[in-house]
């Protein structure tokens, strides 16, 4: 029987759900996860969304979206993707993404990526036992750039507090509190000093009650931030997390940190996943953390 590709529709979520459920073996799809990855998108387009079917059965599954002008790069993303395991090596993931490499181009994309999609994502490039998803890559065209790590923090063994270095930090007139709403336009202005993809991840965290995000004040203003069930809805997912560079090496990082894992511990989740991780011994240090998955990151440069 031939496969027929198509652009995705709303009534296609549900065969999709079942797909990424049964082809993800080694992560978990929720249908409010699958919603928000598709849906809560900042640049959604179901243009370049696509399903492979076979007679009525949604075999294949590809999600492109792009953020332009980062850094003055325009870069297209393989979001998301999912092909039915017998029908894998069948030409249905290169048939999918050649449209999609396609359409971007046309619209002056230079570079493509395969997972690690700034402001939405589901993880932070090809966990390499999903071999094929590795092969696919390769045959593609893409190489392997950098190596990224997800951490788990152990919740239960502990209280997630310092009493001492809060106080030692009102000592010189920094106050650490949850962010309320009146903090919203300050906290996006001072965000976007140094981390404006993270704008839209706060936006996220500032629609849980209470709101997901605690800040440090220096004389009242804000000088730091961290957050957490900013992506990935119900997954325990810490960050992100900033402090202004006149202020970092006070601890206030330990303290905003044990505040988001406080909130994660009260939620009732057992641990927390630090993910994307640049700093892995500050996370080992303060909150025991440890590597508990290994992403290899792809791109594919499209112009020169």
């Amino acid at each position: 029987m031939s496969n027929t590709i198509r652009q995705y529709h709303d009534n296609d979520f549900d065969e999709v759900l079942t797909l990424c459920q049964n082809t993800h073996k080694f992560d978990s799809f929720t249908k409010e996860l699958l919603h928000e990855k598709i849906y809560e998108d900042p640049f959604f387009n179901p243009e370049i969304i696509w399903v492979t079917t076979e007679g009525n059965a949604i075999v294949g599954f590809l999600m492109g979206t792009c953020r332009m002008d980062i850094r003055g790069v325009n870069y297209g993303y393989v979001k998301l993707m999912a092909v039915k395991e017998s029908h894998q090596r069948k030409g249905i993931a290169r048939s999918m993404y050649e449209l999609l490499e396609k359409e971007l181009c046309s619209q002056k994309v230079d570079v493509m990526r395969l997972g690690d999609v700034p402001m939405n994502y589901f993880m932070p490039g090809i966990d390499p036992r999903y071999t094929p998803a590795l092969c696919f890559a390769m045959r593609m065209g893409f190489n392997r750039f950098m190596d990224t790590s997800n951490l788990v923090v152990n919740l239960s063994d502990r209280e997630w507090s310092d009493e001492k270095k809060i106080t030692a930090l009102k000592s010189d007139d920094i106050e650490v509190c949850r962010a309320t709403k009146e903090d919203k336009d300050e906290l996006m202005d001072f965000v976007a000093e140094e981390w404006k993809l993270w704008q839209f991840e706060l936006e996220m965290a500032y629609k849980t009650n209470p709101v997901a995000i605690h800040v440090a004040k220096l004389n009242g203003k804000i000088k730091a931030f961290s957050a957490h069930s900013a992506n990935n809805i119900g997954l325990p997912w810490f960050g992100p997390m900033g402090t202004h560079p006149d202020l970092r090496g006070k601890g206030i990082g330990k303290v905003l940190l044990y505040r988001c894992l406080e909130d994660l511990k009260n939620i009732g989740f057992k641990t927390a996943i630090i993910p994307w991780v640049g700093p892995i011994d500050f996370y080992s240090h303060h909150a025991g953390a440890v590597v508990e998955r290994v992403f290899w990151r792809y791109e594919k440069k499209l112009t020169e």
